[in-house]
């Protein structure tokens, strides 16, 4: 399927690694021109050049923390009219909430919501002018189904969630859609960060919590990035317009509800 987006300019945050660089891969093979965003410069150049070759896309990186002020405007200034958006930053790290300061609570909200949100304002509009925007948030699948040692992300992404509930509902009729991608069980720096706490705090190895979680997706497997990318990329495609406001779970069957 072509997805009709070729040409347009896609700003890719948290794109070194991970479901990140999953993403700016789907969209660059669409014919994006795509904005890689990360901390570390040498992954990322390397990261952008393997993206060029795989794609022959116009890729730019730029290393800076999209959580930052600084970093925000970087980010923007190499790529002030976006007509994708996609928000990615690393989750807070796991925990019992009783040992969780004030500090803690403000950097995961700042992180995970502010951070989301305040490139939604600085983008949005533009998009709505040009009758055309794609904004696709990677958050959790904690926000279906919260995880007792991820407080710090339960809280935060839940925010966001909600503040995108109202604001996809108010674009939709201008072309630009928001929606939610939930990640389950990818085998990515951040869930083996969280299977290293895991295996700690359980006293077994991390290889044996690592077979646990696997054995209990129904696909049996962990999830690639190549496969987040491409629900990513459609999402952003002019073929789904009409799809805003939603949380898409992508975990291999793993959440046992209904809705």
């Amino acid at each position: 399927m072509d997805l009709k987006i070729r040409g347009k300019a896609a700003l890719v945050c948290g794109a070194s690694k991970g479901l990140g660089r999953g993403c700016a891969t789907s969209l660059a093979r669409e014919g994006c021109r795509v904005t890689l965003v990360a901390r570390e410069r040498q992954a990322l150049e390397r990261t952008a050049d393997e993206i060029r070759a795989a794609t022959g896309a116009t890729v730019v990186a730029v290393a800076a923390d999209i959580t930052s002020d600084q970093g925000r405007i970087a980010a923007l200034a190499a790529c002030p009219q976006p007509d994708i958006l996609i928000t990615n930053a690393g989750g807070p790290p796991p925990g019992d909430f009783r040992k969780f300061s004030r500090e803690d609570w403000l950097k995961a909200v700042g992180a995970n919501m502010i951070t989301p949100i305040e490139l939604i304002k600085a983008t949005v509009d533009g998009m709505i002018a040009r009758r055309f925007g794609r904004i696709v948030n990677i958050t959790s699948s904690a926000v279906k189904a919260p995880i007792t040692e991820l407080a710090l992300s339960n809280g935060a992404r839940s925010g966001l969630t909600g503040f995108v509930a109202g604001l996809a509902r108010a674009t939709v009729a201008h072309n630009v859609t928001i929606n939610n991608l939930l990640p389950g069980r990818f085998w990515t720096d951040r869930l083996k960060s969280n299977t290293e706490f895991t295996a700690k705090e359980k006293g077994k190895t991390v290889e044996e919590v690592r077979r646990d979680i696997e054995k209990a997706i129904p696909a049996g497997r962990f999830g690639t990035p190549e496969e987040f990318g491409e629900l990513c990329a459609y999402l952003c495609s002019v073929q789904a317009g009409y799809i805003t406001g939603q949380n898409f779970l992508i975990d291999g069957g793993i959440y046992p509800g209904t809705f």
